[in-house]
């Protein structure tokens, strides 16, 4: 039997904003026989659209009303929302505005003008984990460990950098693995400088640099804020990949159903780790976690050194929630079934709204017996 919300029936506006074509309804027009590899795993992906009605379909499931709105690069949109059927709680999937992600935190910070309760990260821990460099600094800051690093905002390189090879190169301000490819990782001078050569040309500076952790992959999810709550760590297998491609998570492996290497990458969950491994990354991801200002849930993204030592690659506020994917992986080997997790989130805001307007209601008093 599902749960519900302990109060009235809870209104949810599950707001994302896309526009144009979606490209996984392309894909549903290839037939696998005419790949030149056997796919393992379905090219039927989940449209935008279908994801977020999974997850609005989801919470009702759970009690509640919950309402999709694509806002469409429209900001009349929300604003209609906010003054004409302003819910209990906004479940945050917005992503870019105008295809920039630079303005993702400028989203929240709407709901927060307009003091409406509304899932994930504010607007400071998005814009902060946006800036891969100077999260960078902030982890080392709190003493946890990440990968040493250059930031470059021209192919000029010194030859004595400073940085053990190998190196990975990729966009600064980029996520979900946007510009990581099969290239990325570099083993000299030469192929540093054409990557970042490439990397610059292919999207605004500045490039990261950094040292490659040679060790295993992990994602660690976290879930909730007092106190967060760290789920089974989830293990990626690399074994079955070409022996020139390297072990990392490139755009493709995460995105791209249509290419070899998408198929060649497994998750393992819960991770093969020992258990003094185990906790040191679990404590590593919760500092960064609390260092990085996130909340409610986020994906930490950690890769071990041959010896196990944990470093903290990125910090990834309000990762991808849909059904299959590393944190929904995670939350149901915890025991959380899709449905129960995304209410969990959604209560989250709901308790942050309430002690908004416990302090409001405070405040009031107090300047009333001055």
């Amino acid at each position: 039997m599902a749960q519900h919300f302990p109060s009235k029936l809870t209104s949810v506006a599950v707001v994302y904003n896309h526009t144009g074509e979606d490209h996984y309804e392309k894909l549903r027009e290839t037939d696998p026989a005419t790949l030149d590899f056997v796919p393992e795993y379905p090219l039927r992906v989940a449209t935008i659209k279908e994801e977020y009605c999974a997850i609005a379909g989801a919470l009702k499931k759970e009690g509640c009303r919950a309402d999709l709105l694509n806002i469409e690069d429209n900001l009349s949109r929300l604003q209609h929302l906010f003054r004409e059927d302003r819910p209990d709680v906004v479940f945050n999937l917005v992503e870019m505005f105008h295809g920039d992600p630079q303005l993702e935190s400028a989203i929240a910070a709407l709901f927060e003008l307009y003091e409406i309760p509304y899932t994930g990260s504010a607007p400071f821990a998005l814009e902060l984990c946006q800036r891969k460099a100077i999260t960078k600094q902030v982890l080392l800051k709190q003493g946890i460990a990440t990968p040493g690093y250059r930031l470059l905002r021209t192919p000029k390189i010194p030859r004595r950098h400073g940085l053990r090879y190998p190196l990975i190169v990729k966009p600064a301000r980029e996520d979900a693995s946007i510009g990581v490819e099969a290239g990325s990782v570099v083993y000299d001078y030469e192929q540093l400088l054409n990557r970042v050569k490439l990397v610059i040309e292919s999207f605004d500076p500045p490039v990261l640099a950094e040292e490659f952790i040679t060790g295993k992959e992990l994602h660690v999810s976290i879930l909730g804020n007092d106190p967060p709550q760290v789920l089974p760590i989830i293990e990626f297998d690399f074994s079955s990949l070409p022996a020139d491609y390297p072990a990392i998570i490139t755009y493709d492996v995460k995105w791209n159903p249509l290419e070899q290497a998408y198929h060649r990458v497994h998750a393992i969950c819960p991770a093969r780790l020992p258990k003094k491994i185990e906790q040191a990354v679990k404590a590593q991801a919760l500092q960064a976690y609390q260092a990085t200002f996130c909340r409610d849930y986020a994906r930490i993204d950690v890769r071990l050194t041959e010896s196990g030592a944990p470093f903290v690659l990125e910090v990834n506020p309000n990762p991808d929630l849909t059904e299959s994917v590393s944190f929904m992986q995670s939350a149901e080997r915890a025991g959380l079934s899709f449905s129960q997790t995304l209410r969990k989130i959604v209560e989250f805001a709901l308790a942050r709204g309430k002690q908004r307007r416990v302090k409001l209601v405070g405040q009031g008093s107090a300047t009333t017996n001055q």
